[in-house]
């Protein structure tokens, strides 16, 4: 089962957080967008750009952080973290 933690991060403090899970019989990077697609979702957001950056963090660490460059409109918030909980 693939499990993706989703927090949204706000002077320092963590203010909302979400935990989702993918359907079974996908490749990881298919898992990986649908569960992004479920939290923004969840947080009424719109996707984030994936920048080089973030790719390597989250390829390295099974963890990435989407700061406002991410995001073409306005967002609430420091910055949206994603972290793996479980992978297949």
């Amino acid at each position: 089962m693939f499990k993706l933690w989703g927090k949204e991060f706000a002077d320092g403090h963590m203010i909302a957080d979400i935990v989702v899970k993918a359907e079974e019989g996908q490749s990881r990077t298919q898992k990986v967008f649908e569960c992004m697609d479920k939290i923004c979702r969840e947080f009424d957001l719109q996707k984030p750009i994936w920048l080089d950056s973030i790719v390597h963090d989250f390829q390295v660490m099974n963890k990435a952080r989407f700061y406002q460059d991410s995001f073409i409109e306005e967002i609430p918030f420091d910055f949206l973290e994603i972290q793996v909980l479980e992978d297949d």
